[in-house]
């Protein structure tokens, strides 16, 4: 058994199929022996599918057409049993590809909802690895449970699910990869960090700006991770026929944003940024945590007793001025750069 939820041979009653019309528009449906589904365009008979193959044409009553298959596991996802919302296909191999889940690798997820998430994280930790998950309320954990048993079919031998806050709840087994989908991911970082192996992989995922913010200046007043990589996936249908060929009209746009960071060795703090921080960034106004990885000149943290202070920020940088604006205006207007070449379409000025 791979515990991978796949299924051949042909369909049987418990199973749940995908019925997709004419015009791309899916229904799920669980068999039943004897039982009948009805539609506006007729009855469609599930014993028509049950103990033949997939990928069929089935007819109902009134002549409409569907294509029945079995749901496929990104299918799966948004079509099973919910009671929280659900990470998305896009989202979700976008966090088992950037936090690289491999075969075997000790996975900790914080945020079950309803289970979307921990079944790809199951199909790619396999039998040989480990997924603890947590869940704060016990009608998610529920759901999720009941929608990984259907989708697999048995127990994963490889997961755990723990109700309760994960900062009271978290074992001290060592962890490889976390996944925080929570409301203040922030409030983990040191439960998580102190339990993390060294190159171990963190992913958040947050639904605003605000909460990208905290989360990512939090893991850098930590210090014990790298600058955070901060993403939003977008996918776009196409449509090809012929002549015609032009972006769909569906769309799938902003459902949440990604950070990934990577966990450093103990007693290592993240170099100092070669870039300086917006104006403003980390001035008066500014109520969240400090970065220790900025001077402090320039919004970050205090040093602590005994570390050395950062040096400038951008050294190498030459200084910007009221002279250096008159040199780029002359360039701009003559045409040519300090070296007396001519600019090129493209040139930065």
């Amino acid at each position: 058994m791979t515990f991978a939820g796949v299924r051949r041979g042909p369909l049987q009653a418990g199973e749940r199929v995908t019925l997709t019309d004419t015009k791309g528009r899916r229904k799920s449906l669980v068999l039943r022996d004897g039982a009948v589904w009805h539609t506006t365009n007729g009855a469609v008979s599930h014993d028509d599918l049950i103990g033949g193959p997939e990928g069929v044409v089935v007819r109902s009553v009134g002549g409409m057409e569907w294509l029945a298959f079995r749901p496929i596991l990104n299918e799966f996802m948004v079509s099973m049993p919910r009671e929280a919302a659900v990470i998305y296909p896009k989202d979700a191999a976008q966090i088992l590809m950037w936090t690289d889940i491999y075969p075997g690798a000790r996975v900790l997820e914080a945020g079950v909802g309803s289970g979307a998430l921990t079944l790809a994280l199951l199909r790619a930790v396999g039998p040989e690895g480990r997924l603890m998950s947590y869940e704060r309320r016990p009608e998610f954990a529920e759901v999720a449970a009941r929608n990984v048993d259907a989708f697999l079919g048995t127990e994963h031998p490889s997961w755990t699910l723990t109700v309760g806050d994960l900062v009271e709840s978290i074992t001290d087994d060592p962890i490889d990869r976390a996944i925080l989908d929570m409301l203040a991911p922030w409030e983990c970082v040191d439960v998580v960090a102190e339990r993390m192996v060294p190159g171990g992989i963190l992913c958040c995922y947050v639904a605003t700006t605000t909460q990208l913010g905290r989360v990512a200046d939090t893991l850098r007043a930590h210090g014990g991770f790298t600058e955070p990589v901060m993403t939003e996936t977008t996918v776009r249908d196409w449509h090809a026929e012929g002549l015609a060929i032009r972006p769909g009209h569906a769309t799938s746009s902003h459902t949440g944003f990604l950070l990934t960071s990577k966990r450093l060795a103990p007693g290592q703090v993240a170099p100092m940024r070669k870039r300086r921080p917006a104006p403003g960034a980390y001035g008066a106004d500014y109520v969240g945590p400090r970065p220790r990885n900025i001077p402090e000149r320039l919004g970050g943290a205090p040093a602590a007793h005994g570390e050395a202070q950062q040096p400038p920020a951008v050294e190498h940088e030459r200084q910007e001025g009221p002279c250096h604006d008159d040199e780029r205006a002359l360039r701009s207007a003559s045409g040519r750069h300090a070296d007396g070449h001519a600019a090129q379409p493209g040139d930065q000025p």
